[in-house]
């Protein structure tokens, strides 16, 4: 079994959010997580704290601990606007520089799905800022119609990794899919809009899913966790990402990236 871990970047600052209702969205479903008694006043406070910090992403603290546990995680980063994300191309075009500076690999956190001309954009305007020849994406919310997969092929992606299924890779043309396993919201909400799980309901779900993927004997296993949970802000997220990059060491799980994972995949098929 090897496992690649990824990271959507969604937000940057809390202020790039004055225009929209993702703040007030936010501090709703904060107020109600604290009634149910899943986060506790420290996290509801520390979520004010940071609001006016104007610091909503986590980016070098998630870099440090990947770095640290050997994980070659990919982020995902959005350079055009859409549902709830808003930040700036200069924004992005930054956090990018870092993350391949890094030694990380970053990706399209892709916005349109259902036009090849904006789709095809959002590629030509990563690549201008990366200079990279290949790279990857991720759909924002997983958003996908029937067409995506041919025209991503079509763009000159790489690889996707937007379908929320428990299969292996696949190939659609030049492109592979690899299909997204486990995410953080899922696991932490359990088809809810808001936290509804504790550390050890959280973490008896996921390990229920890893022993599934295991017993249909995927080589490929995929987990994705959002940067803006790495913090006292959302513990019990941040708990359950370190308890599952331990639990996945303790196993002797290999870690590996998306690309690596296309070159091992092409390989094989030659």
């Amino acid at each position: 079994m090897k496992v690649i871990i990824s990271h959507d970047i969604d937000h940057i600052t809390a202020f790039e959010h004055m225009h929209d209702l993702i703040l007030p969205k936010f501090f709703m479903r904060s107020s109600l997580e604290t009634l149910l008694g899943t986060i506790s006043w420290n996290e509801y406070n520390h979520r004010f704290q940071i609001f006016l910090k104007n610091k909503w992403h986590n980016l070098e603290e998630l870099m440090a601990f990947d770095k640290t546990h050997s994980i070659p995680s990919t982020f995902f980063v959005g350079v055009a606007h859409g549902r709830g994300l808003r930040y700036s191309l200069q924004d992005a075009a930054f956090w990018i520089d870092r993350i391949l500076r890094e030694g990380f690999e970053a990706g399209v956190h892709g916005i349109v799905d259902d036009n090849y001309e904006l789709l095809a954009d959002e590629h030509k305007r990563f690549k201008d800022i990366t200079g990279l020849a290949q790279f990857g994406i991720r759909m924002h919310y997983l958003k996908t119609c029937h067409e995506t997969m041919g025209f991503l092929d079509k763009a000159g992606y790489m690889f996707d990794t937007s379908l929320f299924t428990f299969s292996a890779p696949f190939k659609a043309g030049n492109l592979w899919e690899f299909p997204l396993h486990i995410m953080d919201g899922y696991i932490m909400c359990n088809k809810r809009r808001w936290q509804n799980q504790t550390l050890c309901q959280a973490k008896d779900n996921t390990k229920i899913i890893l022993d599934g993927l295991n017993k249909i004997k995927l080589k490929y296993i995929t987990i994705l966790f959002h940067d803006c949970y790495f913090s006292d802000s959302f513990s019990t997220w941040k708990e359950w990402y370190v308890w599952v990059v331990d639990y996945l060491k303790i196993n002797k799980v290999v870690f590996i990236s998306y690309a690596d994972a296309v070159r091992e995949l092409n390989s094989n098929d030659e």
